[in-house]
């Protein structure tokens, strides 16, 4: 793993670099790199298996991590590629063309996180939240509260209890 993480600082320019466990690395990349470097390490290094996309809403940096994980069965090695995009239009290249799969990770992060996907099949079309028309709802500005007390009606023993009162009720209860 020592070399291909090497090959990747050469040729990709890969930062914040963390080799977690021996089959197991992260690396960071530049957006404009991401898919040339996904695609080198698929069809050159072995890394022929895509375990996963998945993004984290930074909200405070006005940003969106995308992570595409990929394994190589072969040597049983994972690469984590993490990637910042700008979550203020939020678009970042397709890699559809790679795994059949990744049109479906690119939809679903379309509509609960709003981040595009140009180019991909499919992705505009609506994947689990028919209909919807708040913001995505993976978004940490979302307000789930607020959408619950306004979407669905209150249920006896639905309150919200203070847990340390509630709890201390419920084992002292003659206190």
């Amino acid at each position: 793993m020592v070399e291909i993480l090497k090959e990747l600082e050469e040729r990709f320019q890969v930062s914040d670099l963390v080799q977690q466990k021996d089959h197991l690395a992260f690396v960071s990349v530049d957006k404009n790199k991401a898919i040339p470097m996904i695609t080198w390490l698929k069809d050159q290094a072995g890394y022929t298996s895509l375990t996963l996309i998945t993004a984290v809403d930074w909200l405070e940096d006005g940003k969106f991590q995308l992570t595409y994980m990929i394994n190589n069965p072969k040597n049983k090695t994972q690469i984590a590629a993490r990637v910042m995009i700008d979550r203020e239009n939020a678009t970042m290249e397709s890699a559809h063309h790679l795994w059949e799969s990744v049109r479906i990770y690119q939809r679903e992060l379309k509509e609960m996180f709003g981040i595009d996907f140009p180019g991909s099949p499919g992705v505009d079309e609506s994947f689990i939240l028919e209909g919807w028309v708040d913001i995505p709802p993976y978004r940490r500005d979302f307000d789930t509260k607020k959408y619950s007390e306004e979407t669905y009606f209150p249920r006896p023993g639905r309150q919200s209890n203070d847990p340390a009162e509630y709890m201390k009720s419920k084992m002292y209860p003659n206190e």
